[in-house]
């Protein structure tokens, strides 16, 4: 055990110096920051976001998040007949709610400042209309759900977790859209990394071969 400890603190196994190093690393980073400008302390500690043209593809998470969570909580909720289950759902998805509105404005700035053919266009505009669809079941959920004081019952939670389910499905694919222009067309890509097929390479010159 004492060995384990010790070879990992000073030896690294294959990922060079260990605890001590990065240590010193991150000491020697924050070090660092304090002889810049903030502009520049901000591109430092956060070079994707200072790099993105907008920021959709950062705030699109929050709602998924949220609302999924929303979704899984209450539906447990109902099942076991837990209302605090469901109480604490209820602020999921207001939360999902306000991130959906301010992802949607992001991403309809976004699709008028990315360039895109035609084919893209099409796949966009199916992404916004499911975004769109997504905060107005958002919206109209959580509406009901703070008028009727966060307590449906009966036939009534039935609809509502239908529309809920809806709103998870419609999400869903809305995000594959999202995942499909990205990764299949590279919008808002401003570069390609072309690697040899099966490898990589770290530091210390160490080359790593995946076998598929």
């Amino acid at each position: 055990m004492n060995n384990f400890l010790s070879f990992q603190i000073h030896g690294g196994a294959d990922h060079g110096g260990g605890v001590a190093d990065s240590v010193s690393s991150l000491l020697v980073f924050f070090e660092g920051l304090s002889t810049r400008d903030s502009a520049d302390i901000f591109s430092t500690l956060m070079p994707g976001l200072s790099s993105m043209d907008n920021i959709h593809p950062v705030l699109v998470h929050f709602p998924i998040a949220l609302l999924s969570a929303f979704f899984a909580l209450d539906m447990m909720g109902t099942l076991v007949k837990k209302q605090h289950w469901r109480n604490v759902a209820g602020w999921l998805l207001y939360l999902g709610a306000v991130a959906a509105v301010f992802t949607v404005i992001a991403g309809f700035s976004a699709a008028g400042s990315v360039a895109h053919g035609e084919e893209v266009h099409g796949i966009m505009e199916r992404h916004k209309n499911f975004g769109v669809a997504v905060l107005c079941l958002a919206i109209l959920l959580s509406a009901w759900r703070a008028i009727s004081g966060g307590v449906i019952e009966g036939l009534a939670n039935c609809f509502f977790l239908a529309l809920a389910t809806l709103l998870i499905g419609l999400m869903v694919l809305g995000a594959d859209l999202g995942g499909l222009m990205v990764y299949q067309y590279g919008v808002a890509v401003k570069s390609l990394q072309i690697e040899v097929p099966g490898s990589h390479e770290h530091e210390h010159g160490h080359e790593h071969t995946h076998q598929h």
